[in-house]
């Protein structure tokens, strides 16, 4: 029976949380249970997700995975009008809420996907990220969130700051959508210790102590496991605020190219010797719902959208208040795939349970 698949059971817990967490704009019940209908036989018969935004379902990625079976079942909030800051959402029954803490935001602008990822109303939920719009809320929600190397999907960012990117509840989730978004998909197993920077700045950016305090456990578990080695370098870049936002205005300034110049030139450099880099995803916990006040919430996450390497968040830990707290994994440019090999290592040790 329709009622008896994944996407019933999906559409019947979104019914019964969402007038709480608010993560949905739309709902397609009619929809999701004829497309379910009619999934069988397809590699991702009848597996349910979410789309970001009202355009999300036209995007490439849900197009792929809506031809490799899976079900749509709704469009998540995003930020709505009137605020110049994007780490909220606006569902239809009223502000997205963090499910960890329904008094903060859940981070943005992918908040509804990361709360119906971390809620479990669904498995995997498509956002796309221009500033740290996936990294962020998976952050801040406790899940896995990725963001594609630039220009490795299509995306409709003239800019070219902005890319494709998965919220999913683990590395997994992520591998099933990378294998069914990409053309050619040859899974690359790391090869443990993976040599790593880790740079809690990196350079440039003043981060709470009890994040960095969280990030830094996690990354000495992921040492003394044998997942890492940390490298004796340094990381140290400009801050890409400036560029950052000359390059969205669509006139990039002098100085601009020069930020970016220098920090992709850090970057390359590094990247050359080491293949992986670690820092927090953001400076901060998750705010109240009044906004972050002056503070870049995406102070450590917006450079590798100038850069274009790809970038995970991985749960790392809570801050003592309840808050999520995410590792962020930067690769080199086109490493998708080794990411996520590198990240499904990472998560098995920092999930352990003891």
């Amino acid at each position: 029976m329709a009622e008896a698949s994944a996407a019933g059971r999906a559409l019947a817990r979104i019914a019964r949380e969402d007038p709480r967490l608010c993560a949905f704009i739309e709902v397609w019940p009619e929809r999701a249970l004829a497309d379910a209908g009619r999934a069988g036989g397809l590699p991702l018969a009848g597996m349910p997700f979410a789309v970001k935004g009202r355009t999300g379902i036209r995007s490439y990625a849900a197009r792929r995975l809506i031809a490799a079976g899976a079900v749509p079942v709704g469009a998540t909030s995003v930020p709505g009008p009137g605020t110049p800051w994007q780490t909220w959402g606006l569902g239809a029954h009223g502000r997205t809420v963090n499910p960890w803490r329904p008094d903060r935001t859940p981070g943005g602008s992918s908040a509804g996907s990361a709360v119906a990822v971390a809620a479990g109303l669904v498995g995997l939920a498509t956002g796309s990220d221009g500033a740290g719009s996936v990294r962020i809320p998976a952050a801040w929600c406790g899940v896995f969130g990725l963001k594609t190397t630039n220009g490795l999907l299509p995306s409709p960012d003239r800019t070219g700051l902005a890319s494709a990117g998965v919220l999913t509840r683990s590395v997994a989730g992520a591998r099933t959508y990378l294998r069914t978004v990409l053309d050619v998909y040859e899974p690359v197993p790391p090869v443990l210790p993976v040599p790593a920077v880790f740079s809690p700045g990196p350079g440039y950016a003043d981060v709470d102590p009890e994040v960095a305090a969280v990030v830094r456990g996690a990354v000495g578990r992921l040492v003394a496991a044998g997942v890492v080695r940390l490298v004796d370098r340094t990381c140290e870049l400009l801050d890409p605020c400036e560029a950052w936002l000359s390059v969205r205005g669509g006139s990039p300034s002098p100085r601009a190219e020069e930020i970016r110049y220098a920090n992709d030139a850090v970057l390359d450099a590094l990247f050359a010797r080491t293949p992986l880099l670690l820092t927090p995803v953001t400076p901060n916990r998750p705010h109240g719902h009044d906004g972050p006040g002056e503070l870049y919430s995406t102070a450590l996450t917006w450079a590798f959208n100038l850069s274009g390497h790809p970038a995970a968040s991985v749960p790392a830990g809570f801050t003592a208040d309840g808050c999520p707290v995410g590792l962020q994994l930067v690769a080199e440019r086109g490493a998708d795939v080794p990411l996520l090999g590198v990240a499904g290592a990472v998560e098995d040790v920092l999930t352990a349970k003891g």
